[in-house]
């Protein structure tokens, strides 16, 4: 731990918002945190973070498209980052906020700002709210999200366990970086009026990859030509974003992480995977904790790569 996440760490000791619950997870205000990197005193002071209308956040539960999506919006974005001009690094482009390896003035950086998320809807700043900043909520079916999740704490042993049937109790009871799913995505969806949001569907995006950067563009304003669009789409498919060092975060699985295995930080981002990993009990257990929470929200759901 650095000596900022350390002071930050003794400065909030005692305060009833945060408390460490293992040595993995962070609770604040009601949500799981990864303690690496983790930036509690942005956090502590988010309310009162400054928006700027023409500020954008993608927002997502983890194992959601997040990296994807930074990559697709940095290539929308940033002409250099199309062109392969600039060698900059996608999180160096679109920063968590609650995540940085140091203390950070987000104040200083030039508009537009791009910000990246696992928050809950009810820690954002006030100033989001104003329905001005662009929110992009990007989910995946939740039988993908847990299984990529839980290879995902098995590398960076970000979990407590590496057993699959002991990780989906876990998940199912929120226990897990970003706590319960089912709460995330309720969450956003039920205060939609509250923000300037567009919800898209991950699988959605690998289905038909140019039609979701089309909508995103109308979404933000920003027109490309056909030139362009072929580059972005080209970019962010999955195969050429496992290769490119910029996209797919393998350097600060070693800068930050120490992670040395081989391998890539992406790993399938397919549809269906699930059915690799569960069996037709877990299934079932799924199915019915799923139509129990989500009877309300009328949000497409996809589990296989061949439903329409």
């Amino acid at each position: 731990m650095s000596e900022v996440q350390s002071s930050f760490q003794q400065a909030l000791i005692g305060n009833r918002n945060m408390e460490d619950t293992n040595k993995f997870l962070t609770k604040f205000r009601g949500c799981y945190f990864a303690n690496t990197q983790l930036n509690l005193e942005i956090l502590e002071n988010l309310d009162d973070f400054e928006i700027r209308d023409d500020d954008v956040f993608i927002i997502t539960y983890p194992k959601s498209g997040t990296v994807w999506f930074q990559q697709i919006l940095c290539l929308i974005y940033f002409e250099e980052h199309r062109k392969g001009i600039g060698d900059l690094e996608t999180v160096e482009r679109i920063p968590f906020i609650e995540y940085a390896p140091q203390k950070v003035d987000f104040a200083e950086k030039p508009s537009p700002r791009l910000f990246v998320t696992h928050i809950p809807y009810y820690l954002v700043p006030r100033g989001l709210k104003n329905k001005k900043a662009k929110v992009i909520y990007i989910y995946r079916n939740p039988k993908d999200v847990m299984c990529s999740f839980f290879h995902f704490s098995k590398k960076l042993t970000a979990s407590a366990t590496d057993n699959f049937v002991e990780f989906m109790k876990l998940f199912l009871e929120g226990e897990v970086v970003g706590s319960l799913w089912f709460d995330h995505i309720k969450g956003w969806y039920e205060h939609k009026s509250l923000f300037n949001i567009q919800f898209l569907m991950y699988e959605e995006m690998k289905k038909d990859l140019r039609g979701s950067v089309l909508k995103v563009c109308k979404f933000l304003g920003k027109e490309l030509s056909e030139e362009d669009m072929d580059a972005v789409v080209r970019q962010a498919t999955f195969e050429n974003m496992k290769n490119d060092p910029r996209a797919n975060y393998d350097n600060k699985l070693k800068a930050h992480f120490g992670i040395q295995k081989k391998g890539h930080f992406l790993r399938k981002g397919t549809i269906g995977d699930w059915k690799n990993h569960m069996t037709a009990e877990q299934n079932e257990k799924f199915d019915m904790i799923f139509q129990t929470k989500m009877k309300d929200i009328p949000l497409k759901f996809i589990w296989d790569m061949n439903e329409e």
